[in-house]
């Protein structure tokens, strides 16, 4: 046993120092980035943010919704193939030249992938190899025959948390590492097991590991208000996912609830025992649920949280003067904080 002494951070510990800025105006800021990718080979531009791969979030309707402010969805894996095939099939593209198709370790999700991808041939650009735990052998393995079998795709693959493994799976065929172990809203992996990584640090100091390779990471997970967001792209992020500040819209999908006069969504963790009950017929008995349900008053459309997101983002970067997203994380000085906002009137109304 050993014990990391070093002091590692969430979003809630820092805040962004001000620094000088010859910028006029958040309209100013460009938060579109290019890249390209490390295996793949191919470029894309948008603006790098990712619906969550939920079925609560990372809904076909997400997914043209958010294509109208050039931003991503990580679509949820339990659709029916045939309704991949006809996604992938639309004539407008830019409804899912962004979206990335989900798939498990299983061999079934493999064999739907595949049952789509022989549909829709080279549609599909973007793959999200996700499971809970990033760190087994099995998981890296199927990174490297997924990458043997389809190089042209671009791959992100995840969860993990420290460097190491984040090197380890840029090596196996992985464009982009997904980042983050129980930081979501509805994620209980932390309570149950224990295991986990303050985001930010997760961030930083994975990051730091995949850009020295030439990949990317997204950190997934944790973000409340879109002062996370920005904070993530500060601390090094390509990409940031959102699942909670993203549900509960009309277009996330969730079971509607009325209750005294208002109306709600449901929203859940995919390792919940909902999910589970829903998906593999019950919580496995070597195994405990590590997710949760809760209710969410509706939201209504997403065009207004994505703006909201988007404008914190751009306000961020003019506060810090980065001209650009790509330009934020070279502007960043973190502050350390015990306190962020003043809450002595609570929520406004």
């Amino acid at each position: 046993m050993r014990i990391e002494e070093e002091v590692k951070l969430d979003f809630k510990d820092v805040l962004f120092r001000p620094k000088r800025s010859t910028l006029g105006s958040r309209a100013k800021v460009e938060l579109k980035r290019s890249y390209r990718y490390r295996h793949s080979g191919r470029s894309s531009e948008s603006v790098p943010i990712i619906a969550a791969n939920m079925d609560t979030v990372g809904t076909f309707e997400m997914a043209a919704a958010l294509a109208r402010h050039d931003m991503h969805v990580a679509l949820h894996k339990h659709y029916r193939v045939e309704d991949y095939v006809a996604f992938f099939h639309e004539d407008n593209r830019a409804r899912h030249r962004n979206a990335f198709y989900s798939l498990g370790i299983t061999e079934p999700d493999l064999a739907k992938f595949n049952a789509v991808r022989a549909a829709t041939g080279d549609a599909i650009e973007f793959v999200c190899i996700d499971v809970a735990n990033g760190y087994t052998e099995t998981f890296l393995d199927f990174v490297k025959r997924f990458r043997e079998a389809h190089p042209n795709i671009t791959l992100m693959a995840g969860n993990v948390v420290t460097a190491d493994i984040t090197e380890a799976l840029i090596l196996a065929g992985a464009d982009i590492v997904k980042v983050g172990i129980g930081p979501g809203s509805v994620c209980t992996t932390r309570k149950m097991t224990g295991v986990g990584y303050p985001q930010l640090s997760a961030i930083i100091e994975c990051a730091d590991a995949a850009h020295g390779l030439g990949g990317h990471i997204c950190g997934d997970g944790g973000c409340t208000v879109p002062g996370d967001v920005a904070k993530g792209f500060g601390g090094g992020a390509d990409f940031m996912m959102l699942g909670g500040m993203l549900a509960a819209h009309d277009e996330s999908g969730g079971e509607v609830v009325e209750r005294d006069g208002r109306t709600y969504r449901r929203f859940y963790g995919m390792s919940s025992d909902v999910a589970m009950e829903k998906y593999a017929g019950g919580v496995a008995k070597y195994r405990a649920s590590e997710g949760k349900e809760v209710l969410l008053e509706a939201r209504g459309p997403v065009d207004h949280t994505a703006q909201e997101i988007l404008g914190g983002v751009r306000s961020t970067c003019t506060y810090v003067g980065a001209r650009t997203l790509k330009a934020l994380s070279k502007c960043t000085t973190f502050v350390r904080v015990t306190q962020q906002i003043n809450e002595v009137y609570g929520r406004s109304v």
